[in-house]
């Protein structure tokens, strides 16, 4: 790997936990690499989650009718957003690599770390109307979710109680990462460690390092372009398109599955 800039936004509690471990086998693997390797550990900073007024600090435009997104992108342009998020958007810029590192909270991530996306990636710094998705403001950098379950991978399948993890992977990997025009790796999932071995837990580690060693050079996930949908009539895909995947198997991703088959791994595995 060739040496690059790694921003880890890091969510736990606790120094002793298995996101911890994993997160500090990321930073040890980066930086053997010659990586620049940042981590934004938002517990340990006290990260505020919600997003306010307060995260401007001169005066906002509307104040009777305060539109976050609107309000925040005026600060950006002016240099009036909060040093919080000017620190973390500073990290941000300079990364080639962004992983968030995490366990997963009611299929999501946990609110400390969406708030860092909902304060962070602001409008005009991280997408805009006419720089989103596949022309999106991040398409020269790599993002990943790296993350811990609470429930065995079984459970997480197509037939399993929790529903088809692609599913669930979805909003984050598409509607926030893939939105912001980031190249999305595949996800680093770690099965319910906290109901396994510790032989078990070293060996989900250790094939994290694995991987950690060749993961620049991943091929990433597969998202439709913009390219491919219609601004005329609401963003809907193109007639042309749609013809030409009429008669396959499988739609053409998790979201934009046309009614068909979900395309098994789509939002688990690249090339699949």
């Amino acid at each position: 790997m060739e040496a690059q800039r790694v921003l880890i936004v890091y969510a736990h509690q606790s120094s002793s936990s298995f996101t911890a471990a994993a997160k500090n086998a990321a930073v040890e693997a980066l930086t053997a690499q010659g990586c620049k390797v940042e981590v934004s550990d938002l517990y340990t900073m006290n990260f505020k989650a919600t997003a306010t007024a307060e995260d401007i600090t001169g005066e906002v435009k509307n104040a009777d009718n305060f539109r976050y997104a609107e309000e925040t992108k005026l600060a950006w342009e002016e240099g009036n957003l909060c040093d919080d998020i000017t620190e973390e958007q500073r990290k941000l810029t300079q990364a080639d690599l962004i992983i968030f590192q995490f366990p997963m909270y009611w299929f999501t991530v946990p609110a400390i770390m969406k708030g860092w996306m909902d304060r962070v990636l602001t409008l005009g710094y991280a997408y805009s109307n006419e720089k989103r998705y596949s022309r999106g403001i991040f398409k020269d950098k790599k993002a990943m979710l790296s993350f811990t379950t609470g429930s065995q991978e079984s459970m997480f399948s197509a037939n399993g109680i929790n529903g088809d993890m692609n599913v669930t992977l979805w909003p984050l990997q598409n509607g926030i990462l893939h939105y912001c025009g980031f190249q999305v790796l595949a996800p680093q999932i770690f099965w319910a460690p906290s109901h396994v071995s510790s032989e078990a837990r070293n060996t989900m580690l250790e094939g994290w390092r694995k991987r950690l060693q060749g993961l620049m050079g991943e091929k990433t996930l597969s998202f439709t372009s913009m390219d491919c949908f219609d601004k005329e009539k609401g963003y809907q895909l193109k007639h042309e398109v749609h013809e030409k995947h009429a008669a396959k198997e499988f739609g053409l991703n998790v979201g934009i599955h046309l009614g068909k088959a979900l395309p098994p791994f789509n939002q688990m595995k690249a090339g699949i």
